[in-house]
């Protein structure tokens, strides 16, 4: 098998097969076709695309791990002079463990969208949307070149929009839609210009024609300045991974996108668009690796998210919004794990993060369901005994999330601590502070949620003391209870006066089958995925020849030097200062929330002016109001009084009327109508000529 090409129509099955699904359910499962299908031909033909995908995806990962690839040429979109514009296909050890990664958990999300989304109206839009989603990322990471990169990038950016806004009729997700959509905007600019750039110099699009110029354009500057092209061009790419990956400064959209259903924060926020910049870096290692300048400033985003984001977690109450500031900071982990040119390793913490991260947000979800959509983790309480899949498998999302030696996040971000300890760039201080701090952090953030919605009394069922945020699904959604039906009604009833959740003496209940299901399938991987392929992907030869990581950045080879197996190093990990952070994490939030719950309201009462900070998200949203926009506002204000009304209206469009009026009012003086008043001014004209050319005439 060694060497051989893989076929590429059975690629091409890979992301067709969920656009297949996407456009049954899409143009004949709404009104756009007359709804010529319903949901059960619309759920089943997305999640058999989906399926099929994932099929194609396994083997074509099991194919390159015997030695297959392909790089080539699928359709020849237009040749202008020497550019070819195509779309084409890389398929290595990266892009293969990616779509397994993305058609896993979007199968999933699939199944579990059938329970979630069951009574809600726009049921086939949003089983479209998420086919259409999974099919716009596989581009992405399949592309051989930045031209189908950019596609994938933009079309998931432009379906993210969609589904933060699937519920059109709320205010609060219209915000939240254009929100995510501007931001990714910011750093999409930023995208284009590194590409750009690449192309300018490199005069091709394809991956593997730039990287075998990459010594050639080492050495070059940007015009006009000493600054190197490549640390450029580095730097503009890995802006548009800011904008898409959630780092500070442009994260701000990313906790306001889960005004969207539940199953696209798994989709969106786990396995699939956010991570699109973490590959897009992984995949550019060759240029990266040149511009030590360019992972500083990586190295620095990466940590400034991973901890501040992290303490954004530790004051939400909003059962989701806790699970996508662990999302923000566990990217901002990634990052730095880029920036310590530990590529594989950010690799490797993006799968296992995919895993336990999905599984997190669809049991979050699952919650949601059996509190009737209250999601306020102040009015829950005890659900352990009345939801034991969703518990059991939260706590396993959880272990995973804060690193306990053997589940699979404990070896991705170990391996990336251990990664920044050895690294020498400018920036390594404050990224070995910043993750150590984050492993506490993030420990306390998670079981204080954990802790307040599985554990301790009942604080559902009562007249609520605690507001909500009201970031409930909209009445269509309402239904999605499992098998509570007769409460539909009465619930609704109660959603017009702003009231949602449990009514005294309901208690909660169990999700059904195909809510719980897809989290049983999620917890097995957040499990056991991390000690089943930490060697080869990190020690072994999984990614050789795909990632490069120069010599001058050792902290690959000291952690290879360190590792001793999967099961020698947790049990090292015991004695290490992440797992007596994540400890003292956990004992402090079960400490604070379980048994003295006066200590959180001292602190609060105490630090009263750090909790307004964490509350208003750092002014970052607010500063983006007050300079962005209010700047635009200035901008448009001034070019619509300026060069609309004055400029346009007043000189142009009204000062050329006034003009041709002027002249009208001239010539209408000349214009009488008597024939012996023109017949004198032609004698007057021919006059003229013959005066005028009085001295060319010939002397006699």
């Amino acid at each position: 098998m060694a060497g051989q090409l893989l076929n590429p129509n059975l690629l091409l099955a890979v992301p067709l097969a969920p656009l297949a699904g996407a456009a049954i359910a899409g143009l004949l499962g709404t009104q756009f076709l007359g709804n010529l299908v319903g949901r059960k031909t619309s759920h089943t033909a997305t999640i058999l695309g989906v399926l099929i995908a994932f099929i194609l995806s396994v083997q074509t990962l099991l194919a390159v791990m015997d030695g297959a690839t392909f790089n080539g040429t699928i359709y020849n979109w237009m040749t202008i002079g020497t550019l070819k514009m195509e779309v084409g296909f890389q398929i290595d050890s990266l892009s293969a463990m990616m779509m397994c990664v993305v058609t896993f958990v979007s199968l999933m999300v699939h199944i579990y969208t059938i329970g979630y989304m069951k009574d809600d109206e726009g049921y086939n839009r949003f089983f479209a949307y998420i086919s259409l989603f999974t099919f716009s990322m596989l581009m992405l990471v399949m592309a051989n070149n930045f031209l189908q990169l950019f596609f994938g990038w933009e079309a998931v950016g432009l379906v993210s929009y969609l589904l933060i806004g699937f519920w059109y009729q709320r205010p609060t997700a219209i915000v939240a839609n254009m929100k995510a959509f501007l931001v990714n905007r910011v750093g999409d600019f930023g995208f284009i210009l590194g590409i750009g750039l690449l192309l300018a110099y490199a005069g091709t699009m394809n991956y593997q024609e730039v990287f075998a110029k990459k010594d050639e354009l080492a050495l070059l500057s940007l015009p006009g300045t000493d600054w190197a092209l490549l640390t450029v061009a580095c730097i503009c790419l890995f802006i548009g991974a800011m904008g898409k990956s959630a780092q500070f400064p442009l994260h701000v959209w990313l906790p306001d996108s889960m005004e969207g259903p539940t199953p696209i924060s798994a989709l969106i926020h786990a396995a699939t668009m956010v991570t699109a910049g973490i590959f897009m870096v992984s995949r550019m290692s060759p240029l990266f690796e040149l511009s030590d300048t360019a992972l500083s400033f990586i190295l620095v985003i990466g940590s400034i998210t991973a901890l501040f984001m992290g303490f954004l977690g530790i004051i939400q109450n909003d059962i989701k919004r806790v699970v996508a500031y662990s999302t923000l900071s566990q990217l901002g982990y990634m990052t730095v794990a880029l920036g310590s040119s530990a590529y594989s390793v950010a690799v490797f913490h993006l799968m296992t993060h995919a895993f336990f991260k999905a599984l997190l947000f669809l049991g979050a979800g699952s919650v949601i369901i059996g509190m009737h959509h209250d999601q306020d983790i102040r009015n829950m309480g005890g659900l352990r005994k009345y939801m034991p899949i969703t518990w059991i498998t939260s706590l396993i999302g959880s272990l995973a999330l804060i690193g306990t030696p053997l589940f699979s996040g404990f070896y991705s971000k170990d391996s990336i601590i251990e990664a920044v300890e050895a690294t020498h760039i400018w920036g390594a201080g404050f990224a070995q502070f910043a993750v150590l701090a984050g492993v506490f952090v993030t420990a306390f953030y998670s079981f204080r949620m954990y802790f307040l919605v599985f554990h301790g009394k009942e604080r559902f069922g009562q007249a609520h003391a605690h507001g909500h945020d009201d970031h409930h699904a909209p009445k269509a959604a309402h239904g999605a209870h499992g098998d509570a039906h007769d409460d539909h009604h009465e619930e609704e009833e109660e959603d017009d006066h702003g009231h949602h959740g449990l009514e005294p003496g309901q208690k909660p209940h169990e999700s059904p089958f195909v809510v719980w299901f897809p989290l049983v399938m999620l917890a097995i991987p957040s499990l056991i995925i991390g000690y089943l392929t930490i060697g080869p992907m990190l020690h072994g030869d999984f990614f050789k020849g795909v990632i490069f990581v120069g010599e001058n950045h050792p902290a690959m080879e000291e952690l290879s030097h360190e590792f001793h197996g999967a099961m020698a190093m947790a049990i090292h990990g015991l004695s290490t200062a992440p797992f007596w952070l994540a400890l003292s994490g956990v004992v402090a939030a079960y400490y604070c929330y379980m048994v003295n719950p006066r200590v959180p309201a001292w602190f609060f009462a105490k630090f009263h002016a750090i909790h307004t900070l964490l509350d208003n998200k750092y002014y970052m949203d607010k500063f983006n109001e007050v300079v962005f926009a209010g700047g635009a506002r200035l901008l448009g204000n001034g070019l619509w009084n300026f060069g609309d009304k004055k400029l346009i209206d007043g000189l142009l469009v009204n000062g050329s009327a006034k003009v041709v009026a002027w002249l009208s009012s001239l010539s209408r003086v000349l214009q009488t109508g008597y024939i012996y008043h023109y017949a004198f001014v032609m004698i007057l004209g021919v006059l003229g000529f013959l005066i005028y050319f009085l001295p060319f005439w010939p002397a006699k």
